[in-house]
C-alpha cells in the first residue's frame, strides 16, 4: 500500500498504509489545508527571488550600478560612487545587515568638475539594497567650507550603465572599470 493518505469509498474513512481511520471530512480538510499551506511556505522560502534582500553578512554585488545622474562601480576592493559630477570611494566590500541596509565610512570629492580641485574629504555612506536596486546617500564632512553636504539619495540598478550627463569619464582607482 502507498504512503499517501487516501479517502476510502465510505464517507469519513481515511486509509494510510492499509490502516483505516475514522475521520470527519471537515477535520481532514483542515489537516490537508494546513499541510499544503506549510509546504507552499517552505517552497517559497527555499526558492531564490531576485527581489529579495540579501541576508546578513552579504555584500553589495560586484558590477556596475547605474541610474540618472548616478553610478556605482563595485569590485572586490572598493565601491566607487558618483552622484552628479562628484564622487567618492568606500574601501573593501560593503557589508549588508539582515534588512539589506549598510553604513560605511569612506572619502568623497565635492570639487571634481569641470576641473578637479579636491581635496578628498571624509564621508559616511548609507543605503539599502533590494534585489538589483541600490539606494545610496553620501554625507560629506566638508572641512574646507566647514559644513556638512548631503549627496543623494540616488537609486541605481545593477547591470545598468550610469547616465552622468556632462561629467568626464570616471575610472575607479586601481581598477580597469570605467563609467561613461
Amino acid at each position: 500500500s502507498s504512503g499517501t493518505p487516501r479517502l476510502g469509498k465510505s464517507r469519513g474513512l481515511l486509509s494510510f498504509r492499509g490502516v483505516i481511520f475514522g475521520v470527519s471530512h471537515a477535520h481532514l480538510s483542515r489537516v490537508l489545508s494546513t499541510a499544503a499551506a506549510a509546504a507552499i511556505v517552505a517552497l517559497a522560502a527555499a526558492c531564490p527571488d531576485s527581489d529579495r534582500v540579501a541576508g546578513p553578512g552579504a555584500s553589495v554585488a560586484i558590477g556596475t550600478w547605474g541610474g540618472d545622474n548616478a553610478g556605482v562601480i563595485v569590485n572586490d576592493t572598493i565601491a566607487h560612487v558618483h552622484i552628479g559630477c562628484t564622487f567618492g570611494d568606500i574601501p573593501g566590500p560593503v557589508i549588508l545587515n539582515g534588512d539589506g541596509r549598510f553604513a560605511a565610512s569612506g572619502t568623497y570629492v565635492l570639487r571634481a568638475y569641470p576641473v578637479y580641485i579636491g581635496p578628498t574629504l571624509p564621508a559616511q555612506f548609507t543605503g539599502t539594497v533590494e534585489g538589483k536596486t541600490l539606494t545610496i546617500t553620501a554625507t560629506v564632512n566638508d572641512t574646507v567650507a566647514k559644513t556638512t553636504v548631503i549627496k543623494g539619495p540616488v537609486t541605481v540598478t545593477l547591470g545598468t550603465d550610469p547616465r552622468l550627463g556632462p561629467c568626464p569619464i570616471c575610472t575607479v582607482p586601481g581598477a580597469r572599470m570605467r563609467m561613461r
